[in-house]
């Protein structure tokens, strides 16, 4: 994971000297030689800290520091500062930076400085996360060990101050609606409304009642409520799961809302003003939903802001096990068993299986192992028949399968293991009955 160090010094040599020797280090570091230059990268990229002499041209340490804290409170603040300027560094502390040093410095003093600001922003990225993951109402499924999952957990906090629209992408069971409760509770809305729509269950004509409410004075389909989630959501995050599913109508609709801020059921009704913020996902890739004429490009762009693609489980082996042990946790503890962990046979098997179905499957794995084993430890026998002869061929072209035929596939083998039962199936597959049907009958 990058830490980035944004560095505001008019003198070239001194300036120079600290890019080169913090570079050395591993971090990731940009000189810049005045405060409004320092202001514009700021604006262009994130950075953990900034490090500002407190006299320069332009702009002064002090002022550079305030507007930062304003305008980037999660940036932290290292003034660089004169012996006659003392009380300078002094008011610094107090408006928020985090440490000073002095000039003539010593340059392991200063890098013992930035390592405890490393350590410090690490620590505290790590308890977002677990606060993140308390305040879900969910199961947590994104337990992590893999680079790729930490550098999206790292985007996750550094947007963690912004309003933006989040775009997420990843195949099903991955964890896209677990990462959408994480962005809204590590946000600024944390303690308002967090609603979600999974947009491929409804037909078109209730999808539209669930979005936008009942007309006032008329029957609402969904016999619940006039309002839609669209209102409901006031103040607070509505995820639309499965966006490029929604009709292209409804897509339009959608597109004004957001541009507009508000709502218009009726020609006669007044508009309802709210205030939203927007986190969607989707599937499969959402511009070749585009260029089919599937989905709004216009409201893709809106949304996509800030776009998170989640890797699948095949392509982060090391998630595996750390899963699985939380998985066995969970369920150990719910059915009061006594297994104390997995074989090595087992992790085997776990480890170089496929996972079609992602986080999901695994932990429909672990529950029916779970429930199954009678020994101390996991065995290959309380684990599915079918994970010893399901892979996929990789080195043969001729023999690969799409992601998409892959699923159809796993999905008509989970159907017939469980003898037909359209309930059981779904369960196991984390999908509606709906879902299920389409996938059976593409095949």
């Amino acid at each position: 994971m990058n830490f980035k160090i944004l560095i505001a010094e008019d003198e070239d040599i001194t300036r120079k000297h600290l890019v080169r020797a913090l570079k050395k280090e591993g971090f990731e570091v940009v000189g810049t030689c005045n405060g409004r230059e320092a202001l514009g990268q700021l604006s262009k990229e994130y950075f953990d800290v900034l490090i500002t002499d407190i006299r320069m041209p332009e702009m002064s340490g002090i002022e550079l520091l305030e507007k930062t804290k304003e305008r980037h409170p999660n940036v932290e603040v290292l003034i660089i500062t004169g012996f006659g300027s003392i009380d300078s560094a002094v008011e610094a502390m107090k408006k928020g930076a985090y440490e000073y040093i002095t000039k003539p410095f010593n340059l392991d003093e200063l890098l013992i400085k930035v390592r405890n600001l490393h350590e410090r922003k690490s620590l505290k990225r790590e308890n977002m996360i677990l606060k993140a993951l308390r305040n879900t109402s969910q199961d947590v499924t994104m337990v992590s060990r893999s680079q790729s999952m930490r550098e999206v957990l790292d985007t996750v906090e550094r947007i963690s101050d912004s309003e933006c629209g989040v775009f997420i992408t990843g195949e099903r069971g991955v964890g896209k609606g677990l990462l959408a409760r994480m962005i809204h509770a590590t946000s600024r809305r944390r303690n308002l409304p967090f609603l979600s729509v999974k947009c491929a269950t409804f037909p078109e004509e209730l999808l539209e009642s669930e979005l936008f409410g009942c007309n006032r004075g008329s029957v609402c389909l969904l016999g619940r409520h006039q309002q839609g989630m669209l209102e409901l959501s006031d103040s607070g995050t509505l995820y639309l799961d499965g966006i490029t599913q929604i009709p292209l109508p409804l897509q339009t609709r959608v597109l004004k809302v957001i541009e507009d801020g508000e709502i218009l059921n009726e020609p006669e009704d007044k508009p309802i003003r709210i205030n939203v913020r927007f986190v969607a996902s989707s599937e499969s890739d959402p511009k070749a939903h585009i260029a089919e004429h599937r989905f709004l490009e216009d409201l893709f762009y809106k949304l996509n802001i800030t776009e998170i693609f989640i890797p699948p489980l095949r392509e982060r082996k090391e998630d595996i096990e750390p899963l699985c042990n939380f998985f066995l946790k969970k369920f150990r503890e719910r059915m009061q068993k006594k297994v104390a962990g997995f074989s090595k046979e087992a992790l085997d098997l776990l480890n170089n299986y496929s996972f079609p179905g992602n986080i999901k499957e695994l932990e429909n794995i672990v529950e029916r192992a779970v429930l199954l084993e009678n020994g101390s430890f996991v065995s290959s026998h309380s684990l599915p028949q079918g994970m010893k002869t399901y892979h996929i061929e990789m080195f043969e072209p001729s023999s690969i399968k799409t992601i998409d035929e892959l699923t159809r596939e796993y999905a008509g083998r989970v159907y017939r293991m469980v003898e037909g039962d359209m309930i059981r199936a779904t369960e196991l597959l984390g999908i509606s009955e709906n879902e299920l049907l389409h996938l059976l009958k593409e095949r």
